[in-house]
């Protein structure tokens, strides 16, 4: 019996001590709670591609070539199979997975610090947010599009090696939230490296 007395005694004894609001506690509690991203300057990867291919039901496509630049990464090339003379959003999103018909599995914009959505020229902005694309007569957008904010390698919670590039079917319109109201996935690809 004095063993079991004891024995709860010492719990409950732990277990105020655990609830005790002492300013150490709470500050360790915190720290350990909401971890600061660790961001990177530079790029450790100088060359990546993304291969795109259609989504939700689109025969949009292309190959896109990407580079360190500035403050963040550059993106060149085309896709095709667009809509004649349209515009379209592209970003970066937080997960590399374009298995789903609809590309919903490559998640939402990629935003490793976040903050709101917004034009990549006028913080705040997602990392991976980026200006429009425009397609020609032909359905082909001949992509110079550049995002501020990621690198290429190195592990960062800003690398974007490993990451998808979503086309959408609208454009962004740079303030709606969380995504700039710019319609269906229609092609998906992932940034590798090389």
């Amino acid at each position: 019996m004095k063993t079991t007395v004891l024995a709860g005694a010492t719990v409950l004894a732990l277990g105020l001590a655990a609830c005790s609001s002492s300013p150490e506690r709470t500050t360790t509690t915190r720290a350990s709670a909401a971890p600061t991203a660790k961001l990177a300057t530079t790029s450790t990867v100088q060359r990546a591609h993304v291969n795109l291919a259609g989504a939700s039901g689109s025969l949009v496509s292309g190959r896109l070539s990407v580079s360190p630049m500035g403050d963040g990464i550059h993106f060149t090339g085309e896709i095709g199979g667009l809509t004649p003379n349209s515009t379209h959003a592209i970003h970066i999103h937080e997960k590399g997975d374009c298995s789903a018909a609809d590309a919903s599995s490559a998640g939402g914009h990629f935003n490793p610090v976040g903050v709101m959505h917004g034009r990549v020229s006028t913080p705040p902005h997602h990392a991976g947010d980026m200006d429009n694309i425009v397609a020609d007569a032909k359905g082909v957008a001949k992509v110079d599009a550049h995002a501020s904010g990621p690198v290429l390698g190195g592990g960062a919670a800003n690398d974007a090696i490993g990451r998808a590039v979503i086309v959408h079917a609208s454009a962004d319109d740079y303030t709606s939230q969380p995504a700039g109201n710019a319609g269906a996935r229609v092609a998906c690809g992932v940034i590798t490296a090389g």
